[in-house]
């Protein structure tokens, strides 16, 4: 049996990513099903948390497989990998990419049905403007946990230079100019609600990706298709000869994890008494002396940095290993 290619395994990790998300949509949507518009309320009480467990559980299984990806395309590279320790896939789940709770972030759902109803809108239509919600945000959450914990995977093994971005086709114009260009290990994933590129990491062994190069995947559309992803006007200038990325505006609704919303740059997820990151500092103070070994008296005063964040922060691979360690996305 043939050895798959760097870009075949991205592919295929890309079909395992799509399906995990098809498969939490379906479980969310399954569940919207049982809310009961009459009594909005409590039956959202009985909804909300379990709703908040089947996405998290999503998040959970897009994010199990980064190390094995990176592993795969490492060795395909023919290169050796050098990890900088395990990812811990329980940091991807349970928070959405701009460090909010799940539990708030799906609050959203019902929050639209409610402006709509208040709006005079039918009942039928307004839970159908909460479920299409809900959709988008699943379709959001998931690959991005899966994003977020391919990016940890990669910029803590050594053995990775950076990353170009993939294409998963049909892709929108924003996403189609960033294709190609390589990007360090320590740079945020632009994306847009909903996106599906993933990266494919590099080595210093890899080859050219042609196949992510924008005019390529241009050329490859139909006019009728590069017509509707670039606008009539934009396309008919591509195919004039002007420049793709003069044409579109890359970063109009791309974001990474700490430039969404209100640009947090940290999370209070696992920062209660059971979670990771808790645990972690009170060992840190214990291992200074600054608390007795019973952990008695600790109190966390620190945020919880996002990865994209550390990225930012770090000054050396060695030190970003250490803050994904620290901070609880790295075993």
């Amino acid at each position: 049996m043939a050895e798959q290619s760097a870009e075949e395994i991205a592919a295929a990790y890309y079909r395992r990513q799509q399906v995990t998300t098809r498969q939490a949509a379906a479980a969310a949507q399954a569940i919207w099903r049982t809310v009961d518009v009459d009594a909005l309320d409590e039956s959202w009480r009985a909804s909300g948390p379990l709703l908040v467990r089947t996405v998290a559980d999503g998040q959970r299984r897009a994010a199990a497989p980064a190390d094995g990806y990176v592993t795969a395309v490492v060795s395909a590279d023919g290169a050796a990998t050098e990890p900088g320790g395990r990812l811990a896939v329980e940091a991807f789940a349970g928070r959405a990419a701009d460090g909010r709770s799940l539990s708030s972030l799906l609050y959203e759902p019902w929050i639209e049905t409610r402006w709509r109803l208040a709006a005079g809108q039918a009942r039928p239509e307004a839970m159908r403007g909460g479920l299409a919600t809900l959709i988008r945000q699943v379709g959001t959450e998931v690959p991005d946990a899966g994003r977020g914990a391919a990016g940890v995977s990669l910029a803590s093994n050594r053995a990775t230079r950076g990353y170009v971005r993939v294409l998963n086709p049909p892709s929108c114009a924003r996403c189609a100019v960033l294709a190609g260009i390589r990007y360090r290990y320590n740079a945020g994933f632009q994306r847009h609600p909903r996106c599906d590129c993933v990266h494919l990491p590099v080595t210093r062994y890899s080859k050219g990706r042609a196949a992510s190069d924008p005019k390529d995947y241009f050329r490859s559309l139909t006019r009728a298709e590069q017509d509707r992803i670039f606008t009539q006007a934009g396309a008919q200038a591509i195919r004039d000869g002007a420049d793709i990325g003069q044409i579109v505006n890359a970063r109009r609704s791309m974001y990474t994890a700490d430039a969404y919303g209100q640009r947090l740059k940290s999370t209070y997820d696992a920062t209660t008494k059971r979670g990771r990151f808790f645990r972690i500092e009170r060992q840190r103070a214990i291992d200074r002396g600054l608390i007795p070994p019973s952990g008695r008296g600790f109190r966390l005063t620190a945020h919880r940095l996002l990865p994209e964040e550390i990225y930012k922060r770090a000054g050396s691979r060695d030190e970003l290993i250490g803050m994904l360690r620290r901070y609880g996305y790295l075993i």
